[in-house]
């Protein structure tokens, strides 16, 4: 008698999941409604453009897919896993191993060169530093900023600061990147080369990349896009419909 066919492998879980997702902060004598009831899934690879006017609850929804803050009501799963049960600690190092950021504003420390922004959180992760420090010159090379490593950000233009804070961003090769208006500080001709970078850079390393823009342009180069309005999904094209 034959052994028993063995079991199929269980399916691999999206990159992101939302379920119900709800924010809720206190206004005054009344609680304000800043995400409401959002549900949807993000495949592994993806690149997702989040659009809506402001105040639609597009930055909110990336600092909860992040984890850095925390719902009402329902729940974020991250390559499989509930966030809500974590801890602060917990958060940090899942932050720190699966997930890059690029603000708007760059967020790159002033003190530090190029070079040594992008060794932060190498280090961080730890390792040994003659190997950290390949890596970094790497990124800056890709980024296209070999020959300005040594620069601080001061005597960066605002599209070289962007592209160091998006080598930051990949450093630790996460599996989901969080950009919140990437483009927004800087000028279209700008824009456009450091929204060609992320996407080069999303494909060559099969990152899936969540964008947040309220440009229609940047949002049509993505291959989904998600549209909120008063803080709920009203539109998702390229995806699911949501239930």
């Amino acid at each position: 008698m034959s052994d028993p066919a063995p079991p199929p492998p269980a399916p691999t879980p999206p990159a992101l999941e939302l379920r119900g997702l709800t924010r809720r902060l206190p206004s005054g004598d009344r609680m304000l409604t800043i995400l409401d009831d959002v549900t949807l899934k993000i495949r592994r690879g993806e690149l997702v453009a989040v659009l809506g006017p402001s105040g639609s609850g597009k930055s909110t929804l990336l600092a909860l897919m992040a984890g850095l803050d925390r719902p009402t009501e329902g729940e974020v799963l991250l390559d499989g896993e509930p966030l809500h049960h974590l801890g602060e600690d917990a958060l940090a190092r899942l932050r720190r191993d699966k997930v890059g950021f690029v603000f708007q504003s760059f967020q790159l420390l002033d003190n530090l060169t190029a070079r040594e922004n992008i060794l932060l959180p190498l280090e961080i992760a730890g390792g040994g530093y003659r190997e950290l420090a390949r890596r970094a010159d790497e990124l800056l090379d890709q980024v296209g900023l070999a020959e300005r490593g040594h620069h601080y950000p001061a005597q960066l233009s605002g599209g070289e600061q962007q592209r160091v804070a998006i080598a930051r961003a990949f450093a630790a090769r996460p599996t989901l990147l969080l950009a919140d208006e990437p483009t927004g500080n800087l000028d279209s001709a700008t824009g456009e080369r450091i929204l060609e970078l992320l996407a080069r850079l999303h494909r060559e390393r099969g990152t899936t990349l969540v964008l947040v823009t309220h440009d229609p342009a940047v949002a049509a180069q993505a291959e989904r896009r998600i549209h909120l309005q008063d803080g709920r999904l009203v539109r998702d094209e390229g995806g699911p419909s949501p239930p």
